[in-house]
């Protein structure tokens, strides 16, 4: 929004723009509960569809792990705290994931569990198509395969 010379002079409207706040995601989607919420059904649909076993196949049987590190992560990456910088340092996603073949058939089948995740966790459809949008970024990023072999 620009403000006009009349907005600047205008105190009145200089005490509502410097008493605006802007919310971060992890406030906006409700803080820990609705991370952890998202993280449960995240991995809950890539642990129980048969069309994400491709991703589901490069986690541990346990998944207990992998929850706890990606509530961590998506914790501070909202702009919640810090968690996973503190427990793990900086999450250098796309390195600590190279030794995981990622193409486009693993980025799709993780974007497909985070999709139903957030339709399911995320009420705002805005704050939701912004998170959709911010996620597909991060999953095209992780892609280290040019090509995935398709099995005969």
């Amino acid at each position: 929004m620009a403000m006009s010379g009349y907005a600047i002079a205008n105190p009145t409207y200089l005490r509502l723009f410097t008493h605006m706040t802007i919310q971060t995601h992890y406030q906006r989607l409700g803080g820990e509960a609705k991370v952890r919420l998202l993280v449960t059904r995240f991995y809950d649909h890539m642990d129980e569809l048969p069309e994400t076993y491709g991703i589901r196949k490069l986690h541990a049987e346990d998944l207990s792990g992998a929850r706890r590190k990606l509530l961590d992560f998506l914790t501070g990456w909202m702009g919640g705290p810090r968690l996973y910088v503190e427990k793990h340092g900086d999450p250098m996603l796309r390195r600590r994931h190279l030794h995981f073949p990622i193409g486009d058939l693993e980025r799709d089948q993780w974007m497909h569990c985070m999709q139903l995740a957030l339709d399911e966790v995320v009420e705002d459809a805005k704050l939701r198509a912004e998170l959709v949008q911010a996620f597909a970024k991060v999953a095209d990023h992780m892609r280290n395969q040019t090509q995935h072999p398709h099995p005969h």
